[in-house]
């Protein structure tokens, strides 16, 4: 909303970026405080002329918006109304598609990058990444028995054929190749992990436990929702002579939104979906805004756009989604009958999901309660029976096996936590900031053993 006519470029990048997503309105004669001002009468058709111009003039391809006055309490405002293209992406003529594509994000344009611009050309031709055939793998080389298993778990029949009418397999020149669908599905991605932490109180300083889930699309599903259960509080309620246990968040509000986080994140983006639990909310965020430029009232209101639709398919073969746009008015349904605040949010390239805690289990006081070491030796750090009581559950596992066996190295760390080298490293490093563990030597055969241990 304008109250005057912008410049020539700002008119003609909200216009592309308009076209490039849901539309919209841009409305002349409004001022930035949502007032109605209006313009002058005598002015209407010099504007419409003018904008037509811009218009036509400055971008690419032609883009025909519907420009008409209206009358408001008295007062006439002129409004520029766009609709969703069909000949995606627009531009801007004097700056080419590569620097001149826009996109609509709330209530800002912005500059469109390589990978949103394919993505507007795939939208132009209706077809997904996910449909697309790789030329990296060769069927030869994949494990195709684990799609087959999870049809067998729910008793259907899954064979070659199927893969090939699912688009999991596609045919070219004679030969048979995945699509990015299948590799997508197997975790062949770099970006298909689910990173999952417990926090220690309200922000992310310290984290009680942490697991990286990088297998295919279902173990990492299954393994995130073990991770949810193990750290969520169970309410027990009695109906008639039974005791009904029940997870704080209902398990089946967060595995609708953790499969729709897998089946419409955007798989172009170079991040993972992460699922991070505190003291007061539970957030699940997926990389990618909502596709086709969805708005979060649409979303709300049951509306579906499918990002991946070979995924998103083979997901609803496998039972895991009954009816297209259900899922999130599933979970406001569950969240209402449970009296559990839910939001949805999308910022940038980012979608979140934050369930609010109903308890906060009063055993575990938020980190800006703490006393922080801040790195600093043992004065800072309240003790019982000698063991820190400020380290996380798998700091006290490295601690008492020092304890035990006097001293510990990165591979002894990586065992017992079944964790990567990076991450035991990382674990040592700050135990020895702590003032807890002190390292010894500085070579391939360093260790660690207690601070004033020797």
């Amino acid at each position: 909303m304008k109250e005057k006519l912008p410049s020539n470029e700002a008119i003609a990048k909200t216009v592309v970026a308009f076209s490039n997503t849901s539309g919209g309105k841009l409305i002349i004669g409004v001022n930035d405080n949502r007032e109605i001002v209006g313009i002058e009468e005598d002015k209407i058709f010099e504007y419409e002329e003018k904008i037509s111009s811009i218009i036509n003039d400055l971008c690419y391809p032609t883009i025909l918006p519907e420009i008409y006055a209206q009358n408001i309490n008295g007062k006439v405002v002129l409004v520029i109304e766009v609709f969703r293209g069909s000949l995606l992406p627009y531009y801007l003529k004097n700056k080419g598609k590569l620097k001149g594509t826009y996109i609509r994000i709330g209530s800002t344009n912005r500059i469109a990058d390589e990978n949103m611009i394919a993505e507007l050309q795939r939208q132009r031709l209706n077809k997904s990444f996910d449909e697309e055939i790789n030329f990296e793998f060769e069927i030869k080389d994949i494990d195709l028995n684990i799609i087959y298993n999870e049809f067998k778990k729910i008793n259907k029949k899954c064979d070659y054929d199927k893969l090939k009418n699912l688009k999991l397999i596609k045919n070219i020149n004679g030969k048979d190749m995945p699509t990015n669908a299948l590799l997508i599905t197997l975790g062949k991605f770099d970006n298909t992990m689910i990173k999952c932490a417990r926090f220690k109180g309200i922000t992310k300083e310290i984290f009680i436990d942490k697991k990286e889930f990088d297998g295919n699309l279902f173990y990492n599903l299954e393994n995130t929702i073990k991770f949810l259960q193990n750290h969520l509080n169970l309410n027990a309620e009695v109906e008639g002579l039974q005791l009904k246990e029940e997870l704080e968040i209902p398990l089946l509000a967060l595995r609708e939104v953790l499969i729709n986080a897998i089946i419409h994140r955007d798989y172009l983006r170079n991040s993972d979906i992460k699922v991070a639990i505190y003291d007061d909310i539970v957030e699940i965020v997926s990389p990618g805004g909502f596709p086709n430029g969805l708005t979060l009232e649409e979303v709300m209101n049951g509306r579906s756009e499918i990002r991946n639709k070979v995924l998103a398919n083979l997901f609803r073969e496998l039972n895991y989604v009954e009816t297209w746009g259900s899922g999130i008015g599933k979970v406001k349904k569950i969240c209402e009958e449970k009296n559990i605040k839910f939001e949805i949010n999308e910022t940038g390239n980012f979608v979140s999901i934050v369930f609010y805690r109903s308890k906060i289990n009063t055993a575990e006081k938020p980190a800006n309660n703490q006393r922080k070491t801040d790195g600093k030796p043992t004065e800072n750090r309240r003790k019982t029976g000698g063991k820190p009581t400020d380290l996380t559950i798998q700091e006290e596992i490295i601690y008492d096996f020092v304890i035990k066996n006097k001293k510990i190295n990165v591979k002894n760390a990586e065992n017992i936590l079944n964790i990567k080298s990076t991450r035991a490293k990382e674990i040592l490093k700050n135990l020895t900031k702590k003032g807890i563990l002190e390292k010894i030597g500085k070579t391939k055969g360093s260790y660690y053993i207690l601070k004033n241990q020797h």
